[in-house]
């Protein structure tokens, strides 16, 4: 069981657990890029304390909070509400259970409401002049990590925690900025790695700069990772972390899932029919020998 939680590279690394099978749970209010924002969604979990009306707000006819992503709104304050204590409930009950914990950090940039002085995770497009953009010192993002471990630790003191930088450039952030911010990020994580052996370290920011620096590697804004290099990072990161048993598992459902999500004709002729056939006799045959593994889609 994985819980992960972070920048938009989560949902990357989360896309391709799904495809294989790994039950996971990923970013329950939406992406979240800075640590400190991440530590105060971790503290409402461990606190079992639930969002109300003082902390959302309607801006341009929908219900939202400046602690979540934009994603996580509703049409009224209710649904607003219920999306967002959902995400608590459900990462409170995921993460006690979970053998893994994947963070990854966005940016050591970040936006404080004027108003309230608050960090916020989302401008949620509310005007500029509502904001103070501020980068966070080495020690600050220190003392936020380790509040996102101590939350982590309360709810969950036997998880191994995997800690990655992002390898998405902030270039909103400007491109300097956007290297001082990464800079930052990655010797304040080095140096909460270093405190505690199930604390680790991943490099997909390190093997995305210095190993993949050709444009194939980079969607069309030239800013995010292309499928190609998701796939590169991801063969790194199972190489790192899963046993060599376990590579053969998964291209059994690679094959699995590629047949699943074949297109089939309307009308199904003998040999599509013995096709479904075959293809159920290997998932059962698959989760026999492991019954953990589900293919059946959430709800």
């Amino acid at each position: 069981m994985i819980f992960l939680i972070g920048s938009c590279f989560v949902e990357n690394i989360g896309h391709k657990l799904d495809w294989f099978r790994f039950r996971n749970l990923q970013n329950p209010t939406g992406i979240l890029f800075h640590p400190h924002v991440i530590g105060k969604f971790l503290y409402r979990v461990e606190a079992k304390r639930n969002y109300t009306a003082e902390d959302i707000f309607k801006f341009q006819g929908r219900w939202q909070s400046y602690e979540s992503h934009s994603r996580v709104s509703g049409a009224t304050m209710e649904e607003c509400l219920l999306r967002l204590n959902s995400g608590l409930e459900k990462t409170e009950k995921f993460l006690s259970a979970a053998t893994h914990v994947v963070v990854t950090l966005g940016s050591a940039w970040y936006y404080r409401h004027l108003a309230t002085g608050s960090v916020v995770a989302n401008c949620h497009k509310v005007p500029q002049k509502e904001f103070q953009k501020q980068l966070s010192s080495v020690k600050e993002l220190q003392d936020d990590l380790q509040f996102c471990m101590k939350n982590i630790r309360r709810i969950n003191p036997d998880c191994s925690v995997i800690f990655t930088v992002s390898p998405v450039r902030h270039i909103k952030d400007g491109v300097v900025e956007n290297s001082l911010g990464k800079a930052q990020l990655l010797t304040a994580v080095h140096q909460i790695v270093r405190q505690n052996s199930y604390n680790f370290y991943f490099p997909a920011y390190e093997i995305m700069m210095d190993e993949l620096r050709d444009y194939r590697f980079y969607s069309q804004d030239m800013i995010h990772p292309s499928n190609m290099a998701i796939e590169y990072i991801w063969n790194r990161f199972t190489d790192a972390w899963l046993a060599p048993e376990s590579i053969s598992i998964l291209r059994e459902i690679d094959s699995i899932q590629k047949a699943r999500h074949h297109r089939l004709p309307e009308e199904l002729s003998g040999s599509h029919k013995k096709f479904l056939t075959k293809l159920q006799s290997k998932i059962e045959e698959i989760q026999k020998k492991h019954p953990e593994i589900s293919f059946s889609e959430p709800a």
